[in-house]
């Protein structure tokens, strides 16, 4: 009797799929369970990245500033402290880049928002771009 593979989800598609996010035609090897190429991914965790950096450094300077001006330490630990905040910037930057990321899946805006390739606008209506 054949060994029989899993079921896997790229099973009900063919060999190409459109991404959801662009609406080009990829193959569907490059896509993921949402249905987002590569590139859309790419796009979209660059996004978040620099969110998640700019809440980091928003984050560790308010922490610098509790500890300066609640915490005032002495001039023998600034290492520790620097350290500190340091790593705070970090770890808020990658907890806000993955929340980043996570909402913009979660939402899929630029699904709703996109037209396919040489599709007339909407607002363009029946006329068409040249008349």
């Amino acid at each position: 009797m054949p060994e029989r593979r899993p079921f896997t989800w790229r099973d009900r598609f063919g060999d190409e799929i459109t991404c959801v996010r662009c609406l080009e035609v990829k193959d569907s090897a490059d896509m993921d369970r949402l249905l987002w190429c590569r590139e859309c991914r790419l796009a979209a965790r660059g996004r978040a990245t620099r969110r998640g950096w700019v809440v980091g450094a928003v984050g560790a300077l308010a922490l610098a500033l509790w500890i300066y001006l609640v915490i005032q330490p002495s001039d023998l630990v600034v290492g520790g402290w620097l350290a500190t905040v340091v790593a705070a910037a970090w770890i808020v930057g990658r907890v806000a880049r993955e929340m980043f990321f996570g909402w913009e899946r979660f939402q899929n805006r630029r699904a709703m928002e996109a037209v396919p390739p040489g599709s007339v606008p909407p607002e363009l209506g029946d006329a068409g771009p040249l008349s």
